[in-house]
């Protein structure tokens, strides 16, 4: 697999993700889909795995890179499940937009990364102040908006942990591996979840669509996707894999109001704009300061 072709993978799987998550939990309860989504992915996984015959190590350095993994595969997309039942599939990328930064902060204090720059602090500065905007109207248009802010920015604080963490165990696992395991660890935490969490529920009720998005996020979200995520991040640095977030939020939003009806009012428009104008700064603010001086 080529570094470009895994990284435009990402791209794609992540810009369609939050709609997928969306439209899985409509009539499926949010944690029984992610459930679903995790099963059915673990299981073909093995059989790619078999039928690959790429070795599933146990060893305490792979157990390691597994828990770690855990953090994003099921404390992240649990939190982003459960944040989809009160906001918009185009707000819950825009909100992971800030895990470049997000990636660099813990980077620096995991890694042992150079220290945040002035740019990157004015970036810092530009993405929180577009956030700021989207919250000041947006929150206010349900009555849980703000436990879905809290819940999709825990989940980045998670997503970025989980990959430095990867990064830092410098343990090159093959991706296929490195994503069923974290799979199969995570299995009975969602089983755990959904019982403490989703209230009783028919399976007759649950919707033609739900079920496409679940086997979809299944076979493109979770193996697809993380595969060639873990595979451009033992390849290239944490905060450069999170760069594909300068780009996903755009097809999100677009994505989001032009196949589920999603509104995308004024301070939405303008805190995305904030965010992806921060992670510019972020990413090449600091070499156009030193070109134009």
């Amino acid at each position: 697999m080529s570094i470009p072709a895994a990284y435009a993978a990402v791209v794609i799987v992540w810009s369609t993700t939050p709609l997928g998550v969306v439209w899985s939990s409509e009539t499926v309860p949010p944690v029984m889909a992610a459930l679903l989504r995790m099963s059915i992915a673990a299981v073909v996984g093995l059989l790619i795995l078999k039928w690959r015959r790429i070795h599933l190590p146990w060893n305490k350095q792979a157990m390691y890179v597994y828990g770690c993994s855990v953090l994003g595969i099921f404390g992240a997309m649990l939190c982003t499940y459960l944040a989809a039942r009160s906001i918009s599939s185009g707000l819950i990328s825009v909100i992971f937009g800030l895990s470049p930064l997000f990636s660099g902060l813990i980077a620096q204090r995991i890694l042992g990364d150079s220290s945040f720059t002035k740019m990157r602090w004015l970036a810092t500065f530009i993405a929180v102040a577009g956030l700021v905007v989207i919250c000041a109207d947006d929150v206010m248009l349900t009555d849980n908006g703000w436990s879905g802010i809290v819940l999709i920015l825990t989940a980045v604080i998670l997503f970025s942990t989980s990959g430095v963490l990867v990064k830092r165990s410098n343990v090159h696992l093959h991706p296929f591996a490195t994503t069923v395991g974290a799979l199969l660890l995570s299995l009975p935490l969602y089983g755990i979840s959904s019982m403490l969490i989703d209230a009783p529920f028919v399976v007759t009720e649950w919707g033609t669509r739900s079920i496409i998005a679940i086997v979809y996020l299944a076979l493109f979200g979770s193996l697809i996707g993380f595969v060639s995520y873990f595979y451009v991040l033992q390849k290239l640095a944490p905060s450069t894999v999170a760069l594909v977030t300068l780009i996903t939020p755009v097809f999100a939003i677009l994505l989001g109001t032009l196949l589920n009806g999603e509104t995308v009012g004024l301070s939405l428009m303008v805190g995305a704009v904030c965010v992806i104008a921060g992670l510019a700064v972020y990413h090449w603010g600091d070499s156009l300061l030193v070109k134009w001086s």
